[in-house]
């Protein structure tokens, strides 16, 4: 028997952690390699919004109203910390997938052991900056009286425990830039089981509450980063993690930065835009702050498949560009802008007819029910807007240009959606749907500026390989 357990343990440190599965998409079927790629993506996507959501109906079912409106309201100042991250970490990822394309594969190791360090780096300042910011912010969003006490210990537990998140994040990112997006999903699958089950110990088992909540997350987001970290350091590809190796080379930053920090200004202003947002929102009151909640919670699902397939266009375009393959590059984005509609309007269809008894999973109070289904009837309709500025600002990222992305999305989703909120407000004082329709317009706008500009652009040009 102990000699049948240890032939299985080898087995499983061959499968996930030894076994070379990058993937050259540089050549064979395109629509295979999207879908091979996006697919492991989607699901591990969908666990990880599952886990979040099982945060969310842990507090709404067994804790308070006010727990779950606070849980669901603090999206905008995690993101404005995580979306800096996801930015600049975005970049090291087109920096490896062209490398690799073009077969330079020291240049991917040194890029590998920049991207760790510059993580570690951040992974402190995050902390710091995440604990001591979060007072102002909730003052910022105008959080309910009853919701701000709830919403400030979920954050500092949260924050405490960032650098899982981060190293989970950067591991999965340099896996998928050389085509494996296998592991990764493998790897978010156990954190979310584990998430689930500390989420019921914590919260039902110790009474912890929103404590309780943001301690699990951060237990099974240190988990997926130590699997993930185990992966790269017994990888026998260019990728392999050598602790000696550890060291910034200025050059490769330069290039990650050029990718990353228009990447991470986006999605910081975007996501401190949020913060606004989020105060209109919560000037209605507790009860819309849990419906929007609830809606948000399936807004995040249905962003999945256009996301996942936008980080396949990023890796895809990348490798293939790398080669100096434009027109293959230039197919496979149509094909993922295909993909990305058809799977969204499949989607759409459950959301739309069973609104209600879906909101209702969250939170059964009558009235956050009805607030809840109305936006989901009204605004879903709109996300295969979203598909548009999705798939093509992850190939123009995965052809290194990620400032046009940067500059249509501020201008969409910051600059016009405050203008926006601003002059609706004062129109229609008191209409919440009127409010909530600032995020389609913006999608639109988005949408269209993106498509236009894409239209006019040299893929070719913006290779990062060549400079």
């Amino acid at each position: 028997m102990a000699i049948a357990m240890h032939t299985a343990f080898d087995r499983f440190k061959t499968l996930f952690f030894r076994r070379k599965k990058d993937v050259d998409m540089t050549e064979g079927n395109i629509i295979r390699h999207l879908l091979i790629f996006a697919f492991p993506l989607l699901i591990g996507n969908l666990f990880q919004q599952l886990y979040n959501m099982v945060d969310t109906w842990v507090v709404g079912n067994f804790v308070s109203n006010e727990a779950f409106a606070a849980v669901g309201s603090v999206g905008p100042i995690i993101n404005m910390l995580i979306g800096f991250f996801m930015g600049l970490s975005s970049g090291a990822g087109v920096v490896i997938s062209q490398y690799y394309g073009a077969g330079r594969h020291e240049e991917v190791s040194r890029t590998v052991h920049t991207a760790l360090v510059m993580t570690g780096v951040l992974s402190v300042l995050f902390t710091v900056v995440g604990i001591v910011m979060t007072p102002a912010m909730l003052t910022l969003m105008k959080t309910d009286a009853d919701v701000i006490a709830e919403s400030a210990a979920y954050l500092r537990v949260y924050f405490s425990g960032i650098i899982g998140l981060l190293f989970y994040n950067i591991g999965a990112g340099i896996l998928r830039a050389v085509g494996d997006s296998q592991r990764p999903f493998y790897f978010l699958v156990v954190s979310a089981l584990l998430n689930t089950g500390l989420d019921l110990l914590f919260v039902i088992g110790f009474d912890m509450g929103v404590r309780g909540v943001a301690l699990a997350t951060i237990i099974a987001q240190g988990v997926s980063a130590v699997l993930i970290m185990i992966a790269l350091y017994r990888s026998d590809a260019c990728i392999r993690f050598v602790p000696a190796k550890l060291r910034i080379h200025r050059d490769i930053l330069g290039k990650v930065i050029r990718v990353g920090i228009p990447a991470a200004l986006q999605m910081t202003i975007t996501a401190f835009s949020n913060v606004f947002v989020q105060s209109y929102i919560n000037g209605f009151g507790k009860f819309y702050m849990s419906g929007w909640t609830a809606y948000a919670k399936v807004d995040q699902l249905l962003f999945l498949p256009m996301q996942s397939l936008s980080l396949a266009s990023t890796t895809f375009v990348g490798q293939n560009l790398g080669r100096r393959q434009v027109d293959r590059a230039k197919h496979g984005i149509r094909i993922s802008l295909g993909l990305a509609m058809l799977s969204t309007v499949v989607l759409m269809m459950p959301v739309l007819v069973f609104a209600n008894p879906i909101v209702g999973f969250f939170n059964d109070d009558p009235d956050v029910r009805e607030i809840g289904t109305l936006l989901l009837r009204h605004i879903t309709p709109f996300y295969v807007l979203c598909c548009i500025n999705q798939i093509y600002s992850g190939a123009l990222r995965g052809a290194g240009n990620s400032r046009a992305p940067m500059l249509i999305m501020l201008a969409s989703f910051v600059c016009f959606r405050q203008i926006y909120l601003f002059v609706i407000s004062r129109i229609f004082p008191g209409n919440f749907l009127a409010v909530a329709y600032g995020y389609p317009a913006g999608w639109l706008l988005c949408s269209a500026l993106t498509l236009l500009y894409f239209r006019h652009v040299d893929l070719e040009r913006t290779s990062l390989v060549a400079r």
